[in-house]
Formats: structure tokens, C-alpha cells, sequence
């Protein structure tokens, strides 16, 4: 059985929010942080899962562009410079059922890295 198509896409800037509404009427919200560290390129994944590269400091990150790649995904083009991942409908749909599932696994490995989700700040001293 293939994945559902959306029949709606919703960025909501504020609350860094991507909304999926599908024909039955369902709904989903995704987190831009969640879509961000979960990016299915090879820059992220890897081509093997011992590849995986933990994302961190992407609290904050946003999205600047959505865009519809044929029709099985969408692109999206993160504030970070990151847009090289294509978000297969099934993809979607795996990642808004077990949302909570896939959020605390992220949290999980950034404790265990003993890394943060919060972005890196550069502090520049003048003398």
C-alpha cells in the first residue's frame, strides 16, 4: 500500500510548523527542527546508518522555501543552507505518525552526545 498524498501543505512561520492535511481529513504538524535533523539526504543519513550525522543547534532553524519535486515529495529549503533532501510522501507520513517516537530518539542522541539543540553563538570580543 503506498503512503497517503497530502492534499494540503502549511508552513506556520511563527510556530516553525510544517501542517499536513490528507483527504480523510486528517492532520499532522511537524516540527521544522524535527524535518531539519531528520533530512533523508546523504549529507544527513549517510548511504548506511553507521553514517548518520547527528544534527545539532537547529532550535531555531526555519524554513525559507517549500516546493513540490514530481509527484512523491517535497523539497525543502531550510534558513541553515540546507536543502538537499527530497521528502518522499511515505517519508512524511512515517515521520507525523511516530512523531513522538522519532523526537524522543533525537533527544536521546543529543544527550547521549552530550551535544545541544540549541544553535551555536559566536562571541566576538573588540579591544
Amino acid at each position: 500500500m503506498s503512503a497517503p498524498i497530502p492534499n494540503r501543505v502549511h508552513y506556520h512561520k511563527a510556530q516553525r510548523e510544517l501542517e499536513l492535511g490528507y483527504p480523510d481529513g486528517s492532520t499532522y504538524r511537524l516540527p521544522i527542527e524535527l524535518l531539519r535533523v531528520y533530512s533523508p539526504s546523504a549529507e544527513v543519513q549517510g548511504h548506511h546508518p553507521s553514517e548518520a550525522v547527528l544534527q545539532t543547534g537547529k532550535r531555531d532553524v526555519g524554513l525559507l522555501d517549500i516546493a513540490q519535486a514530481g509527484r512523491y515529495a517535497l523539497k525543502l529549503h531550510f534558513d541553515d543552507g540546507h536543502d538537499t533532501g527530497l521528502y518522499t510522501w511515505a517519508y512524511l507520513h512515517e515521520m507525523a505518525t511516530h512523531r513522538e517516537q522519532w523526537w524522543q530518539d533525537y533527544l536521546d542522541r543529543i544527550e547521549r552526545a552530550g551535544a545541544s539543540r540549541e544553535p551555536r553563538v559566536i562571541q566576538i570580543h573588540q579591544g
